[in-house]
């Protein structure tokens, strides 16, 4: 049977249509997630090789002396109360601060009948920080000691931990109340906070003087793909009905 004149003009709009248009929101999603994880992923990858030949030592050093007093690479620059304030914003990257924060957010899920959501939030900061500690093993970069760092360090500088896990715990929580929001403004409101408190404690570290900068562009795009696979997985899990985040929040909201 020939097409008719409608078929043929249907098919002709669909052709030029933009393919993005053409793609559920599901569809989007996916294409747009897997984007940003190679992305990010190249970024890690040029990072670590340049990290490890050495290219990027001399750019490095710059940025740190900079943070410092022209002579004096014991002083930061800012009055005492600016090494507070590094002081505290690094902090909101501590593994003490992401755990309490980790416990207080899933046990509120827990309480609020949303255990999958629980459950998948601990093992997405969870399986975040041994590849954390996974990666600082094998690359074992010495940490900066051309500048007095203002706070205490035991690990290796490669990639920075707390720019890593504060991405991974921040994006993952983030885009999880992005996901029962309804609203379009609370939804780039989450996703927002969550990117600027990361950003925030990458730059601390380096104004404290504990990571190079390429260790902490190195923590965040790491941080950026796990968290993005999280939000990846929680997604697929919805739509085969593992998790149902939007169920949830109706059933929670409403009167018992």
């Amino acid at each position: 049977m020939a097409p008719t004149n409608s078929t043929i003009q249907k098919t002709t709009e669909n052709q030029k249509k933009p393919i993005l248009r053409m793609l559920d929101p599901y569809e989007r999603l996916i294409l747009g997630g897997l984007l940003l994880v190679i992305m990010c992923s190249w970024a890690f990858i040029s990072l670590s090789a340049d990290v490890m030949q050495g290219q990027t030592q001399s750019f490095d050093e710059r940025i740190l002396l900079a943070l410092r007093t022209e002579g004096d690479p014991t002083d930061p620059i800012g009055s005492k109360a600016w090494e507070d304030i590094g002081r505290d914003i690094t902090a909101l990257g501590g593994y003490a601060f992401l755990i309490l924060l980790m416990i207080g957010v899933s046990g509120y899920l827990f309480l609020a009948r949303k255990r999958e959501m629980g459950w998948f939030l601990i093992a997405a900061v969870v399986s975040g920080f041994i590849m954390t500690m996974t990666l600082k093993s094998v690359f074992q970069r010495p940490r900066p000691d051309i500048v007095t760092h203002i706070s205490h360090v035991s690990t290796s500088s490669f990639p920075s931990g707390h720019s890593m896990m504060s991405m991974v715990v921040f994006l993952t929580m983030g885009a999880l109340l992005a996901r029962i929001s309804t609203r379009r403004r609370l939804k780039i409101y989450c996703m927002t906070v969550a990117v600027v408190l990361s950003l925030l404690v990458g730059c601390s570290r380096v104004y404290v003087g504990v990571h190079y900068p390429t260790d902490v562009l190195a923590g965040w795009s790491a941080g950026v793909v796990w968290a993005t696979l999280a939000c990846l997985i929680a997604s697929w899990l919805e739509r085969k009905g593992f998790i149902g985040l939007h169920e949830r929040v109706k059933e929670s909201e409403s009167p018992e």
